[in-house]
């Protein structure tokens, strides 16, 4: 008896003390979650205090807004892809011709005079030149002064350029050879201005102003040139093309109709010559030239010194269906109507209403 009483009295002190602890437990987890409620309470009214919103809300409005401000990112970006690729020109758009990696300036030396069709030759000529880079182009009127319309076709070009005005003095042909002579005189004087800080080189090339020209003649030829290049040229000489008879990859002769004796028959456009070659000798346009049979290339290349073997042929290495890269081509006058055909006295010039023409 005594035993199962104290049996039973353990068993009673056992489950007390179990339910204390298990009391004490609740109570622990109790006051935790308490604490915890307390809290996310504490921060909920801070939240409440900065934003106006639980925080929950706040994160979901958030989520929200993300979501439409990422939508509205996406929807702007293909609207500026979109307006951009209706800004890009429908027409062709013509970039500057860099067809070789060589550092050489091209001077391009152009005499030139009044006429009825000299603007819109300069035009053509100028809307040719303003493709090419690193290229100075020398324009020597036939006057004692130059003329603002040509200026301002050259401003317009963004080419650097000189313009000067040279009077063809007595004895010379007026054929443009005085002004290439100034124009060379020029060169001579000028050549750190002209070159710039970024070039050591040059090529000078006489191109009038009324020929064609394309304008690789610019960036594959001419710009090339190491002496003396030489190229065919279309309509000229009383044919449909001169050019230079190549064999080996050196000029032998020169197919050509007028005076194919000369040592260089070769046209004006039909050749370029580096400019230290121009710099070495004091050779100009002089008033005559016999061994050129009255056409002056052949004196001035002679006169610098060159020879045959310096030739540099260009444009040569297909057999068939090669390209002329400059026309020989000239604007014909137009037949402008006079008001008064059977009278003595000297016409009028033509009503141009207020136009600006070299009538």
């Amino acid at each position: 008896m005594l035993i199962m009483n104290n049996i039973e009295k353990s068993t009673s002190v056992v489950d007390d003390s179990e339910l204390e602890d298990s009391e004490k437990m609740f109570g622990d987890k109790l006051e935790s979650q308490a604490l915890q409620k307390g809290c996310e309470e504490d921060i909920e009214k801070h939240c409440r205090r900065c934003i106006g919103k639980p925080t929950m809300r706040t994160m979901n409005k958030l989520r929200k807004y993300g979501i439409y401000v990422l939508f509205c990112m996406l929807l702007f970006a293909m609207v500026f892809q979109f307006s951009a690729d209706l800004r890009q020109p429908s027409y062709p758009v013509f970039k500057l011709s860099e067809g070789n990696m060589t550092n050489r300036m091209i001077i391009v030396v152009t005499p030139t005079y009044k006429r009825m069709t000299r603007i819109p030759d300069m035009l053509r000529m100028a809307n040719t030149l303003s493709h090419i880079k690193d290229l100075h182009w020398i324009i020597v009127e036939d006057g004692n002064k130059t003329v603002p319309a040509v200026r301002d076709i050259l401003e317009r070009t963004k080419l650097p350029y000189t313009y000067m005005g040279h009077k063809t003095i007595l004895g010379y042909p007026r054929r443009g050879w005085y002004q290439r002579t100034m124009a060379l005189k020029y060169i001579r004087s000028n050549t750190s201005q002209i070159l710039g800080k970024d070039h050591e080189e040059g090529v000078v090339y006489f191109g009038d102003d009324d020929n064609s020209y394309d304008t690789r003649l610019f960036t594959e030829y001419i710009r090339n040139v190491k002496t003396l290049g030489i190229w065919a040229v279309g309509l000229v000489g009383g044919t449909v093309v001169e050019a230079p008879k190549v064999v080996g990859g050196k000029v032998t002769a020169f197919n050509v109709k007028w005076n194919p004796k000369r040592r260089f028959a070769v046209d004006m456009a039909g050749f370029a010559v580096n400019l230290k070659v121009v710099l070495n000798s004091d050779a100009v346009f002089g008033t005559a030239c016999k061994r050129g049979g009255g056409a002056p290339e052949t004196c001035l290349l002679e006169d610098m010194g060159l020879e045959r073997e310096d030739i540099e042929p260009f444009g040569y290495e297909k057999d068939k269906d090669r390209e002329i890269l400059v026309w020989h081509t000239k604007t014909s006058t137009p037949n402008i109507v006079k008001s008064n055909k059977n009278s003595t006295k000297k016409a009028p010039p033509p009503d141009t209403f207020g136009y600006f023409v070299e009538a």
